[in-house]
């Protein structure tokens, strides 16, 4: 749940309750997966990281680019936009510790998206559920090496951090 909290407002129990949902549940989430993610790279055919191979990949925002701060106007969600940061730099994390063991590491963002999350006030969010998951699974499909520790859009585009 996005917390619309406005900076000055902002508690230590919202903090507290999206990071740990949105940066420590996928570190925990990767952490149990791992043996089964080194297994699958080692009985994979070649040496290429490739989602076809073994891949964790965490589902962002472009809400967490520090560079690029989207729709401020609209929302300053600083809880969910600070757990979003954090989790790109754990994705960064994770592609280095884990290239030795073939697994390919991204941070995805789906985009704005027309769900109950993605609504902000009067303002309609311009793609589909069906456009941003044909789009990411698109992506997935192209991932190679080069891409590991990246933070990409739905269209494949490399987000700012």
């Amino acid at each position: 749940m996005v917390i619309l909290n406005a900076l000055d407002n902002e508690t230590l129990e919202d903090m507290t309750r999206v990071y740990t949902t949105n940066t420590t549940g996928p570190l925990l989430m990767g952490q149990e997966f791992l043996p089964l993610l080194k297994k699958a790279a080692q009985g994979s055919p070649g040496s290429a990281l490739s989602c076809s191979r073994a891949a964790i990949i965490n589902m962002s925002s472009i809400a967490g680019s520090i560079t690029d701060v989207f729709g401020w106007e609209y929302g300053q969600v600083v809880s969910y936009r600070c757990s979003k940061a954090a989790l790109n730099m754990l994705t960064k994390c994770q592609s280095l510790r884990y290239k030795e063991d073939g697994i390919l590491c991204i941070a995805l963002h789906p985009g704005w998206v027309q769900t109950d999350m993605g609504r902000l006030g009067a303002h309609k969010p311009p793609l589909t559920v069906d456009e941003s998951v044909q789009g990411m699974l698109k992506v997935l499909s192209s991932l190679s090496e080069k891409d590991t520790g990246t933070f990409l859009s739905w269209e494949g585009k490399v987000i700012p951090w």
